[in-house]
């Protein structure tokens, strides 16, 4: 006697289905190829750009102007084309900074266009500087006024 199911039509009625269509297959490979397209053209470049590395320098120039107003004395931000360097004046000596404000070297590719040297003094103030960064034909500049605040210009 043949087994009967639940809703009374044979077990062995319909032949049994097993694996995938071609057609399946392609559309799912199809799928996964779309997501990964999505994936790469909105993953940002490791690669940082010269208005991340102006933003980078006009945030330490920042801190080398609280640090000399915090420590009541004077601080001093020297670059140039391979990076850049803050020290600070004792009274009697330049010495380097260490810590957050320490030596930094550009990424390559990016170099500033003339060695500049901006001193913040005690009180925060500094002579008027303007600093060129550029990388691959682009260019920003980081802008030091009298009062020593610091901006962007593309």
């Amino acid at each position: 006697m043949m087994p009967i199911s639940a809703i009374g039509a044979s077990s062995r009625s319909k032949p049994l289905r097993q694996g995938f269509t071609l057609v399946e297959l392609l559309v799912v490979i199809t799928v996964i190829g779309v997501a990964a397209t999505a994936v790469v053209l909105s993953a940002p470049d490791p690669r940082p750009t010269i208005a991340v590395e102006g933003e980078r320098l006009a945030a330490r120039l920042i801190m080398a102007r609280d640090e000399a107003i915090l420590g009541n004395h004077s601080v001093a931000a020297i670059i140039d084309a391979r990076g850049y360097a803050f020290q600070s004046f004792d009274g009697a000596e330049w010495q380097s900074l260490t810590g957050s404000l320490k030596a930094a070297s550009w990424p390559e590719g990016v170099s500033a266009d003339q060695v500049s040297r901006v001193v913040f003094d005690p009180t925060g103030a500094s002579e008027p500087a303007e600093i060129r960064l550029v990388k691959d034909n682009r260019s920003v500049s980081v802008n030091v006024d009298g009062a020593g605040e610091v901006s962007l210009a593309p």
